[in-house]
This record gives structure tokens, sequence and C-alpha cells, in this order.
């Protein structure tokens, strides 16, 4: 199996093309055993660089079995690990290019698929979409061509899906560190063509994170998730036992539960108390703002968003 990949990565480092016969070869010796093998992942890239176009039925097949690999190498499954992090960076890293069609598309399907990745796999995405809508070119899987002159459609939907995806800094939320990417990229293209869905998700993002409610456990960590899975997987019967190694792993759990002074608040004030501005907030925002001098039209969309929630509020 492993010559074979080896070979046909040669073959198409050659002419620059893989046939519809060669896919799916690929596909039935690379899914044989259920798995693919760290080379053979490693393979998928180098004919990935080599191919001098990549059309849907390649894209797919790519991102499908990398994303795969990634996400469920390793338990438990559902979670890219710190290891697969930086394979996946070094791998994309490899040739100082990212493949509009393929690589940026892989990323964002993974956010999309994977349950939480870690911390410099997140930095390293956002640092990949910012620079693909600010000087990105060509085509993308989902349809549409990147600009490096204007926000266009297609760059608008990569953001969106990026932004809410379960593995961003704040599922179906925005984090600061989200927002100030949206300004940056608002700042570098205030005054291009582009489409008006680019300010109607700038003010939504922006206005997202000041206003938006995410749950404190909406995303678990891999490492924290292993340790509750330990903790369900022990063959404990003492119920004794159980509340005993419950009260250590999840301390003022009772008393949330029992306490008669400290009653939990329900998701509608949750909700709004996250839809206040705080004045810490309200500082981010006026700084961020005051970047480029002016109080731009997709400030004032943002700042018309906000009086909107708070007057429907």
């Amino acid at each position: 199996m492993s010559v074979y990949f080896g070979n046909l990565a040669a073959k198409a480092s050659a002419d620059g093309a893989i046939d519809a016969a060669e896919l799916a070869a690929l596909r039935k010796a690379g899914w044989n055993d259920g798995t693919l093998s760290q080379y053979e992942a490693e393979t998928l890239f180098t004919i990935n660089d080599a191919l001098s176009a990549h059309d849907d039925n390649w894209c797919d097949f790519f991102t499908e079995s990398i994303g795969e690999y990634v996400i469920n190498a390793a338990q438990p499954m559902g979670y890219v690990s710190q290891e697969e992090a930086n394979w996946l960076v070094q791998q994309i890293r490899k040739d100082d290019r990212l493949c509009s069609k393929t690589e940026l598309e892989l990323l964002v399907r993974i956010y999309e698929r994977a349950r939480n990745v870690p911390d410099s796999l997140k930095a390293f995405v956002l640092t990949q979409i910012e620079q693909a809508v600010l000087t990105g070119n060509g085509p993308t899987r989902s349809g549409g061509e990147l600009s490096d002159t204007h926000v266009s459609s297609a760059e608008v939907d990569i953001l969106r899906r990026i932004l809410f995806a379960p593995a961003s800094d704040r599922p179906a939320a925005v984090s600061r560190r989200e927002a100030e990417m949206l300004f940056r990229l608002k700042d570098a293209t205030v005054g291009a063509a582009n489409v008006g869905e680019w300010k109607v998700l700038f003010a939504q993002g922006v206005g997202n994170y000041l206003m938006g409610y995410s749950a404190e456990y909406a995303q678990l960590s891999r490492v924290r998730t292993m340790e509750l899975e330990a903790f369900v997987a022990e063959n404990r019967t003492s119920i004794g036992g159980f509340m005993g190694r419950m009260a250590k792993t999840a301390p003022g759990a009772f008393a949330k539960v029992f306490g008669k002074n400290s009653p939990a608040a329900s998701t509608a004030d949750l909700v709004a108390e996250a839809q206040e501005v705080t004045g810490d907030e309200r500082m981010w925002l006026e700084g961020q703002i005051a970047r480029n001098g002016q109080i731009d039209v997709y400030d004032q969309a943002l700042l018309d968003f906000i009086e909107e929630v708070i007057a429907e509020g």
C-alpha cells in the first residue's frame, strides 16, 4: 500500500494531474483497513502540492481523508490532539502557500467537524483566514473566488463558517480575538468595493462578541474530555465513593445544586446579562473604532446593530 502511494505521488509530481481511476484506486488503498497512516496522509499532501489543478472530486477526497486522520487519529475521537495540530500546520506550511480550494477548505471543515482543537491551531487558522481574505486569489471549494482587492462573497462565506463553527473560540458566538480580526479586515478594506454581505457579517459578528451569550461549558478541551471519560469508566459500584469523587472532580457542584442562597440563573437571565455592554467592552470598542481615525460606514452599521438589539431587549 505504501509503495503504491509513493508511486502515485511520484507520478502526480511528474505530470501534475490525477485521473478518476487513480483517485478511485487511491481511495480504495488508503481506506482498505479503515484508517489512514501518517505516511499516507503526508503522501496526500505531496500529491496535492504537485497538482496543477484541483477538481472537486480530488478536493472532497483530500479534505475528507485528512480531516478524518486529524480529528479521529487519537482518543477521544472528535478532538484534534496537539500532536496532530502540529503535524497539520507543518504540512500546510511546507510549500509556503495555502491552496484556496483544498487546504483552506480543509481548515474550515476541521473547524466544523471537530468538537475542539488546540489553541495553537485556532490561532493558526485565524491567521490563515485573515491572510486569505486580504491577499488570496483563486477558487474556493464552496464556490466563488478569493480576492486581494476587496471582500468577496466567497470570503464572507468562509469567515461566517469559521466564526460560528463548533471548534471556534466560542461555539455559536464570537470571541474577542475573532472580533479583532474582523476589525483588522474592515480597516484594511474600508474603501474597497466589498460585497454587501460583508457589512452585515462585520456588524453581526462584532455585535455578537459584545452582546452574545455562550454557555460556559459549550466546549470542553480534549484533556478535560479524557478526564471525564476516565471518571465515568472507572469501575466503582459504591454510591458513596462516586459522590466523593464527584465532589473532588467538581468542587462546588453540590452547593450550586442544593445551595439555598445561590439558585442557578436561567438561560434567559444569562442571555439578558450578556446583552449588556460592560465598561471594559465599551473601552475595547472605542479603541477599535479609533484605530482608523473615523467612524466609517461599517462602524456605523455596528453601532446601529447594537442600538437595535438594546431597543428590542
